[in-house]
């Protein structure tokens, strides 16, 4: 791809950075003209003081609320957020939670708007390089979201659902991309720092792919490094003092750069397996992305050494003498990471038996991701190499 040849995925999200962001919410919904919003979350924020308190900054709207979604949603539940924006007569849907609230957010606005069901509107890949994605024209209710994890799932058009049959299926329409979103580092310090520390393991993981996707655009390699740079910087800072709110708005940011990065340049094989180790184990998304990214970046480094040599550069900014990463030794720069801020680094850790690898393999092999890796994938017997390592 040469570097005048390229499309780049621009968004049309309006961001609000600040201490106190998520306050403004009932401004910026009456700026879309939103007066029956739908909140959805999950139980732990639920329980939180400042949804509290923004129930009580809401009172000039009709509110109706979902507060029971999980670490992966499903279909069901998909259909159960529908019909309660049916009877609620919803004009927008405000997500309050990671990356799972949001992607509920975003499948429920397109399924209220499309006919059919999720099964018939996920996109579909044939190997080994082919994705046949339904094309959605019909207008889409706004959705506004206050992130509380480094996911940047709130800034993309795509998504993911959990399917019955122990898979994910994947969507992407660019009406479902958040209108407004909330970035605030006040609210954030209430959240465990490790939930922040393994969700920004993702974040990460959305800029390398996006330095050697097929999908990639210099526009997104950019974002990308800048990204990768404040990443590194900021989780590190945030392992260490967890309630320091700069910190807190420094990984934030970067993790809305990575949905940027993502949106665009779309992602590889490092996500189509944490995508079936969630959908199969339900383990949490951050924790397999901790575990699996050293090594899915070893197994490209041969087909995209020249991509991924931008990084150690940007990252040796700040860096001296000994300090200084080698080209070739990214992968060992994120076991670093991995090591001080004490995130997982073992599929078996993090729930994921030895049993269930070839099956985790195999249903791989079916994945979008792989159509923009730069190492075809030949058969799921390198996954499953692959997958042992991490075990």
């Amino acid at each position: 791809m040469g570097s005048l040849d390229f499309t780049h995925q621009a968004l049309r999200t309006r961001l609000v950075c600040k201490p106190s962001a998520a306050r403004s919410l009932p401004s910026e919904l009456a700026q879309l003209g939103c007066a029956r919003p739908l909140l959805l979350t999950s139980k732990h924020m639920r329980a939180h003081s400042f949804y509290y308190e923004l129930h009580l900054l809401l009172h000039d709207f009709s509110v109706a609320e979902f507060d029971d979604i999980p670490q992966h949603s499903d279909l069901s539940m998909i259909s159960r957020i529908v019909e309660k924006m049916t009877v609620h007569k919803a004009d927008s849907l405000v997500a309050i939670g990671g990356g799972s609230v949001s992607d509920s957010a975003k499948a429920a606005a397109l399924l209220s708007a499309e006919e059919g069901n999720l099964h018939q509107l996920a996109s579909r890949f044939i190997a080994p390089k082919t994705i046949v994605a339904p094309r959605f024209l019909r207008p889409k209710l706004p959705i506004v979201s206050i992130p509380t994890t480094a996911s940047g799932a709130e800034v993309t058009p795509s998504f993911g659902i959990r399917a019955p049959e122990g898979e994910k299926l994947l969507f992407w329409d660019p009406q479902t991309a958040s209108r407004v979103i909330l970035l605030d580092a006040e609210l954030n310090v209430s959240v465990p720092a490790s939930i922040m520390l393994a969700t920004g393991m993702n974040g990460l993981a959305h800029c390398l792919e996006g330095l050697y996707s097929s999908n990639r655009s210099p526009i997104s390699t950019v974002l990308a490094l800048d990204a990768i740079k404040r990443f590194d910087r900021a989780l590190r800072a945030v392992a260490a003092a967890p309630s320091v709110m700069d910190h807190r708005a420094d990984l934030l940011v970067a993790a809305h750069m990575s949905g940027m990065v993502l949106a665009s340049a779309r992602s590889c094989l490092h996500h189509a397996i944490c995508h079936v180790i969630g959908a199969t184990s339900g383990a949490p998304h951050g924790d397999a992305n901790s575990v699996v990214l050293p090594h899915a970046l070893r197994f490209n480094q041969v087909a995209a050494a020249d991509l991924l040599r931008p990084v150690a550069a940007a990252l040796n900014e700040g860096r001296a003498g000994a300090q200084s990463i080698a080209p070739d030794a990214l992968p060992e720069w994120l076991e670093s990471l991995q090591a001080e801020c004490r995130l997982p680094t073992r599929l078996r850790d993090i729930g994921v038996s030895h049993d269930a690898l070839h099956g985790i393999a195999s249903r791989i092999m079916r994945e979008r991701g792989l159509a923009f890796n730069p190492r075809v994938v030949q058969d799921p017997g390198e996954i499953q190499a692959l997958l042992e390592r991490a075990w």
